[in-house]
């Protein structure tokens, strides 16, 4: 209503925005009596598959690098604080009492990790050691929600007992209860020359992380044992959780500048810097393709207003001679453009947003009545499409379809406003 009349009469739509949506829903396509035409549709459904593409491709990638991450982060910490000559850490309850004053953490464990060989037979494997103290690592991975139950409580100081991933007892051949040859680096040195370190260790478990990296060359012992085989006086380290993973780096930060002395402090991100760059240029990359596919959507719009611009170009004239104009025209149709790019984003992100928020049941019901799978369990790590729409990805989708829509509009509009009345009124 007109907030300054008097008599509360409904203010007039201006008939720019009345034309461009009369031209938008009707043409010579179809039947006027308010179906969408046939163009405009075509213009509309391209626009929409578009922007559903996007939202279901990055949400799928999002969900992709979800699992692998957090499969990750069950085998690894969130940060990690080490000493920069490799040695133990000093005074390393103090150290970790600074730390736990960080609001961000809510966990602490320390660690010894190092390189070795791991025997059995005749069959040797490059392994990563880690020393960790059975009742603290729960607080900073989730490697026990991973391992057989019960295996890290079999981690006894003075027992030798040893925890594989999956994929490294099965290539040496070992079960709980089998004996593996540690062979540590640095031997002693002899009158007969340098002897290698050896120790037995009795298999008390296995864990699957569902991450090869980590599953093929990992291997659990006790921090008191590990102490002992690597002449260690203490840990090596503290392993540290965090109540948002993605405030590693900043709190890691924090950390260098408030901790007493100086360490070499390392958050998950820089651990796994190339894979986590792979996969953002990756996302990128397939972001600027798929957009591409919007982009040719939405400048079909430009051949769809060109046809309704020369379809029209007598109503163009009489409305020219009645008084309008030519900015007012170019109004009309840059209207008409706009409308088709409104209702098209709108409808892609519902179809994708739909798709994307219910993948786990449409993904199994293609592949029953298809009767194949798409992630072999015996091939892939995650067997379920998964899926993460963030907005994130969701918002620069609509508003670069919007941009595009509007921009397709801007020459074909331009052009109707050139319209001469009299060369178009001369044959009618």
């Amino acid at each position: 209503y007109c907030p300054g009349c008097h008599n509360r009469r409904p203010m007039p739509i201006p008939y720019e925005l009345q034309l461009g949506w009369r031209y938008t829903r009707a043409g010579r396509a179809t039947r006027r009596n308010g179906f969408i035409s046939f163009i405009s549709g075509v213009s509309m459904l391209g626009i929409a598959l578009g922007v559903a593409a996007l939202i279901i491709v990055l949400s799928v990638m999002n969900g992709f690098q979800k699992e692998v991450t957090d499969r990750m982060l069950g085998v690894i910490s969130h940060i990690e604080i080490t000493s920069r000559d490799g040695q133990a850490l000093a005074d390393i309850d103090a150290i970790a009492a600074a730390a736990r004053k960080n609001k961000e953490v809510i966990g602490v464990a320390p660690f010894i990790a190092s390189q070795a060989l791991i025997a059995r037979g005749e069959d040797m494997k490059g392994t990563l050691i880690r020393g960790i103290d059975p009742k603290l690592e729960p607080q900073v991975t989730d490697i026990s929600m991973t391992a057989q139950k019960g295996a890290l409580d079999k981690l006894v100081p003075g027992q030798f007992g040893v925890v594989l991933g999956i994929e490294l007892a099965r290539s040496l051949y070992v079960r709980d209860g089998d004996q593996v040859t540690l062979i540590a680096p640095g031997g002693q040195v002899t009158p007969a020359g340098v002897v290698p370190r050896l120790k037995q260790f009795t298999v008390v478990g296995t864990f699957d992380s569902g991450h090869y990296e980590y599953d093929s060359a990992l291997a659990m012992i006790h921090e008191e044992d590990a102490q002992r085989v690597f002449r260690l006086d203490g840990p090596s380290g503290l392993r540290i959780k965090l109540k948002d993973l993605h405030q590693a780096r900043e709190v890691a930060d924090e950390l260098a500048a408030t901790l007493p002395g100086s360490f070499l402090i390392k958050d998950w991100t820089r651990q796994n810097k190339t894979w986590f760059a792979a996969v953002q240029v990756e996302k990128r990359m397939m972001f600027i393709i798929l957009t591409l596919i919007v982009a040719v959507a939405a400048f079909n719009l430009v051949s769809t207003l060109v046809m309704t611009v020369t379809d029209k170009r007598a109503d163009i004239a009489i409305l020219r001679t009645l008084g309008a104009s030519p900015k007012s025209i170019m109004a009309i149709f840059v209207v008409q453009g706009a409308m088709v790019g409104v209702i098209g984003t709108v409808l892609g992100l519902v179809l994708g947003l739909g798709v994307a928020y219910n993948i786990d049941v449409i993904v199994p019901a293609i592949e029953h009545a298809l009767h194949t799978s798409f992630l072999p369990q015996d091939i892939y790590l995650i067997s379920k499409m998964p899926s993460d729409p963030q907005q994130s990805d969701i918002m620069p989708i609509a508003i670069i379809s919007l941009v595009l829509s509007f921009a397709a509009t801007l020459y074909p509009s331009w052009r109707a406003s050139r319209v001469n009345p009299a060369e178009a009124l001369r044959y009618e």
